[in-house]
């Protein structure tokens, strides 16, 4: 699996290279600022990209700059973001287009080489992997969006598991709730949200767009 990697930090850097490595991905790039990120991924085409928010020259938004950039000329592209901060804004617009792997993870909430790891793959494979604080940040953006509005307490908190990447396991776990319900939670929030039935296991991820790119300004029927 090719990764290309943007990180302005020299030690972080060196060392997630080493961690993906020591996992079997081939880092084809590592980078520390935003054109030459923009250049490697739309040279490169990696399978994934782990990309830091702020990167030189500038280290405001030149690392999601790029990151977005390249999604519009590479559609699909996989990207997921590690930073210190959360970006409701590029989070939003990394999402908006709906194709292909997204996450967003916050550096000092990565708390094992494992969860790490499994992010990265869960985007490359195009799944979702979203830190709890930045789905926290999202879904108070969406408060009154008509999505939100058709679903349940329940069921908003099933889906926000759901835009982590949990499976009905996982996410029967965190809410001490039985499987067969997280199953029925999961087949009423697609009714609402008029995603069909499909054999595309990445139905889980359009629900979880559909809901975080819900329109503004419209309530509900």
């Amino acid at each position: 699996m090719r990764v290309v990697l943007a990180e302005d930090l020299y030690l972080l850097r060196q060392g997630l290279v080493q961690l993906l490595e020591s996992h079997g991905f081939e880092i084809v790039a590592a980078v520390d600022n935003g054109p030459e990120l923009l250049s490697v991924l739309l040279s490169e085409r990696p399978d994934v990209a782990v990309v830091d928010v702020r990167l030189p020259p500038t280290f405001t938004d030149e690392g999601i700059q790029a990151a977005l950039e390249a999604r519009r000329q590479v559609k699909g592209l996989p990207v997921l973001v590690l930073s210190q901060h959360v970006e409701s804004l590029y989070a939003r617009e990394l999402l908006a287009d709906g194709a292909g792997g997204i996450g967003y993870l916050l550096k000092d909430r990565v708390f094992n080489s494992d969860q790490f790891v499994d992010a990265v793959r869960r985007v490359a494979d195009g799944g979702t992997s979203m830190d709890p604080q930045v789905i926290s940040r999202l879904l108070a953006g969406n408060a009154r969006r008509e999505p939100l509005a058709t679903l349940t307490q329940r069921e908003r908190e099933v889906l926000a598991l759901m835009a982590e990447g949990c499976s009905n396991a996982a996410v029967a776990q965190r809410l001490v709730i039985s499987q067969g319900a997280v199953a029925k939670y999961t087949t009423n929030i697609f009714t609402k949200l008029d995603i069909n039935q499909s054999d595309d296991h990445n139905r889980r991820v359009l629900a979880v767009l559909a809901y975080l790119n819900a329109p503004s300004g419209r309530t509900a029927g």
